[in-house]
């Protein structure tokens, strides 16, 4: 995708001992370009949501360890020193289960030689290999996305269709395209009148700060809204559709998605309005099956949730928004039940959201 004309990717590397990625704490108000250049930056670029979404923390948690085996190879012991940067990194997220692949199959790679020297460069093809496969994937979910879009544009007779997202499932939070918004994109670059109900989705406001500057980037309609408007427009018929994306999926299809996900669901429910979910298959945690009872909920600094960042005309400002003395919960995530869920998309097509569903399609996965 683009910013300012200029096509871009989320994460790079600039050369052989630095990565480099947005620090999307600062955007839409600054282009920040961060290098990352030791493991400890990897560590807190996702831990403190320099870098978040759950694809993108996936490669990013990869060229962390590609950073450690550099690292390893000047330690005493390449293993002990190495095992313990996975830990860190699977410490960093609990609840994205993009992660956990990524440090899997690095680690992997990496222990599939003896050869000391040989075990940098493993780490870096697959941290590529992954990033390339992110972009084919989030690619084909949104051509699959556009055919349902294509669809309500043909009810509407080529009147705007109107799409409702929460959070940012986009490219920023992905390597390139998203998952949400990828078939928001073909179907916009396809001339399909689209217009996006932006969620501002505190208490982070990523779909304020982050959704609504890559659709201002690529040209898309847009309108940003609070929360708790999503509702209000579906009871009206200004809602379409809903796309979401998820941090983690479970084997029966429940899904795990920012806080307030599960609200917009419900809501979606009770209007008839088709709720989809759009995830590549790395998403999938097929270990699990209750999303309720199993998927930890990351709970963050309450700080998140009594402050409120902006831009006052010159610089990037933090102010109190509650009683300095009042206490403050910040849940991360919530669970959607599959049963709210109309369909999931996918980079091998839409399925039900169920285990018969997501077997169908990935019948090599699901053991």
């Amino acid at each position: 995708m683009k910013i300012n004309g200029t096509h871009y990717q989320t994460i790079w590397l600039k050369d052989e001992q630095t990565v480099q990625t947005f620090d999307q704490r600062f955007l839409p108000h600054q282009l920040v370009i961060e290098d990352l250049v030791r493991l400890e930056d990897f560590v807190t670029a996702i831990r403190e949501m320099h870098v978040r979404g759950a694809p993108l923390i996936g490669v990013t948690a990869a060229y962390g360890l590609y950073i450690a085996a550099r690292e390893a190879l000047n330690e005493p012991d390449f293993d002990h020193y190495f095992s313990a940067a996975a830990k860190r990194l699977a410490h960093t997220r609990p609840t994205a289960i993009d992660l956990f692949h990524a440090i899997g199959k690095v680690s992997a790679l990496v222990h599939s030689t003896q050869v000391m020297e040989e075990r940098p460069r493993l780490a870096l093809e697959g941290a590529r290999l992954l990033a390339e496969e992110s972009v084919q994937s989030c690619r084909s979910i949104g051509e699959h996305g556009l055919a349902l879009i294509q669809q309500i544009s043909a009810r509407k007779q080529g009147a705007p269709v109107h799409i409702l997202t929460h959070c940012n499932a986009g490219w920023i939070a992905c390597i390139d395209y998203g998952t949400a918004t990828a078939p928001i994109y073909l179907a916009h670059d396809a001339g399909i009148p689209v217009h996006v109900w932006v969620d501002e989705t505190r208490p982070r406001n990523q779909g304020a700060n982050l959704t609504a500057f890559e659709l201002l980037q690529h040209g898309v309609p847009h309108t940003v809204i609070t929360d708790n408007a999503g509702g209000h427009l579906m009871q009206h018929g200004q809602v379409d559709m809903v796309i979401v994306g998820t941090d983690r999926t479970t084997r029966r299809g429940d899904v795990a998605n920012k806080i307030g996900t599960y609200l917009k669901a419900l809501a979606a429910k009770d209007n008839g309005v088709p709720f989809y979910v759009a995830l590549p298959a790395s998403t999938i945690d097929w270990e699990t099956d209750d999303g309720l009872r199993e998927i930890p909920i990351e709970q963050r600094d309450p700080a998140e949730v009594k402050y409120v960042t902006g831009w006052d005309g010159t610089q990037q400002t933090r102010v109190l928004i509650t009683p300095d003395d009042s206490p403050a919960a910040n849940y991360g995530f919530d669970v959607t039940p599959a049963r709210l869920v109309t369909g999931l998309i996918t980079e091998r097509g839409i399925c039900p959201a169920s285990e018969a569903g997501l077997l169908s399609l990935f019948p090599e996965l699901g053991g």
